[in-house]
C-alpha cells in the first residue's frame, strides 16, 4: 500500500493538550512512513498589545530559547517513538495564516495535525479559533484531535 500522507504538520502551543495532539501526529507518521514538522507558532505582537510598549530583544530571545527546548523534547519523545524523521520550527507572526497556508506551502504538508482549540472560551470569542480557520482554510487534509480531558 502506498503512503497516504508523506510530510505530517503538528502545530503545537504547550497547552495541556499538546501531549495528545503530538502522540496522535507521531502516529499518523509512523503509520504513513511520512516526515513530521513540529511547528510553534510564537506571536511577538500579543506582548506588545498587552504590555503596551515593544518587546525587548532579550525577552524574545528568552521566549524563544525556552520554546526551542520544549520543542526539543517533542522531538525526542517522536524519537523514542521509533519516528526519526522529525524537524522543529518556529516561526513568529500569526498563527492563522502561518499553520493554515504558508508553513504547508513551504513544507509541501498533506496533513495538519492539531487540536481542538489551545484557548479559553473567551479568548476563542474575542481572537477566534485558529483550529476553525485553519479547518476553513488549510489546502490540505487536517485531523482535529479532540482534548479527552476539556469537558466544556
Amino acid at each position: 500500500m502506498d503512503s497516504q500522507y508523506k510530510n505530517v504538520l503538528v502545530p503545537v502551543d504547550g497547552s495541556d493538550a499538546t501531549a495528545a495532539i503530538l502522540q496522535r501526529a507521531i502516529e499518523i507518521a509512523k503509520d504513513n512512513n511520512a516526515h513530521l514538522d513540529i511547528l510553534n507558532v510564537l506571536e511577538v505582537n500579543q506582548f506588545n498589545q498587552t504590555y503596551g510598549s515593544v518587546v525587548s530583544g532579550d525577552a524574545v530571545f528568552q521566549l524563544t530559547e525556552n520554546t526551542e527546548a520544549a520543542l526539543r523534547k517533542m522531538e525526542k519523545r517522536a524519537h523514542e517513538a521509533g519516528l526519526m524523521d522529525v524537524d522543529i520550527h518556529i516561526r513568529f507572526g500569526n498563527p492563522k495564516p502561518i499553520i493554515a497556508k504558508e508553513f504547508p506551502a513551504d513544507h509541501d504538508n498533506d496533513i495538519i495535525v492539531i487540536g481542538s482549540t489551545g484557548l479559553s472560551a473567551v479568548e476563542r470569542l474575542i481572537m477566534g479559533s485558529v483550529t476553525s480557520f485553519v479547518f476553513r482554510n488549510a489546502k490540505c487534509d487536517v485531523m482535529i484531535v479532540k482534548d479527552k480531558t476539556d469537558k466544556k
